[in-house]
């Protein structure tokens, strides 16, 4: 369907795995395949990458924490962070200058470069965009209480995933705030601002801010680029 369309939400150019979603109908549709294409692609990375475990490569520039914990199958990309007590839990790409914050955990995911998932935050079977940014504390659900398929809802109804497991699409640039908690399926466009504490479900739109009680305005500013030095900024 073309609302769905993979380039919709996020720049290609600016992740590693890119070449996973040529044949994809949608970017959902990647998740089962993440891990496999880690495995086929990890021998072939430049020189600039060191596998430091079965199926873990990093790049020389990554700043590891020596209490993060990264199990394979895992591509950690140029200037990427990933501090203190994180856990990479496999079927996982980080793109070049992410910041994986304290004690996040992310599973089964694909991250774009320059996103931010900051301290404590939960990423399970989700695709974050190019420049994104979940505040702390922000959780991904990724399966529903009944345990059933995950449907995503918007605008012309429910589009069945087929998947037990699917937490979100986040978009480029989309800027997400602490606690907030995604609901399985939920699909959030490019240049989306989201307040704190918010519950997300279904599908938020390009281009504007996400209020308390779900109240959407449209944006003025529309976010492009981040300012230099933006990668350093903690929270």
């Amino acid at each position: 369907m073309e609302i769905f369309k993979t380039e919709k939400f996020i720049d290609m150019s600016h992740t590693i795995a890119s070449p996973l979603f040529d044949n994809a109908e949608n970017p959902w549709g990647v998740l089962p395949l993440i891990s496999e294409f880690i495995k086929g692609l990890g021998p072939y990375l430049d020189g600039e990458f060191v596998q430091t475990s079965d199926f873990v490569w990093q790049h020389h520039t990554a700043h590891i924490s020596p209490t993060a914990v990264i199990e394979g199958p895992a591509i950690i990309g140029a200037g990427a962070t990933i501090e203190h007590g994180s856990y990479i839990r496999g079927g996982v790409v980080i793109g070049a200058d992410c910041l994986i914050g304290c004690g996040a955990e992310i599973k089964n995911s694909i991250v774009a470069d320059g996103a931010r998932l900051l301290h404590y935050c939960y990423v399970a079977d989700s695709i974050i965009g190019y420049m994104a940014s979940l505040g702390a504390g922000t959780v991904i659900s990724n399966v529903k209480n009944d345990k059933t398929s995950i449907c995503v809802s918007f605008s012309l109804g429910k589009i069945d995933t087929k998947l037990k497991q699917f937490g979100a699409v986040v978009g480029d640039f989309t800027q997400v705030g602490s606690n907030t908690n995604i609901n399985p399926g939920s699909i959030i466009c490019r240049n989306v601002s989201i307040y704190s504490m918010s519950n997300i479900r279904g599908m938020i739109n390009e281009n504007v801010i996400y209020k308390e009680g779900g109240r959407q305005v449209q944006r003025v500013k529309i976010k492009k680029e981040l300012p230099k030095g933006a990668f350093e900024m903690r929270q």
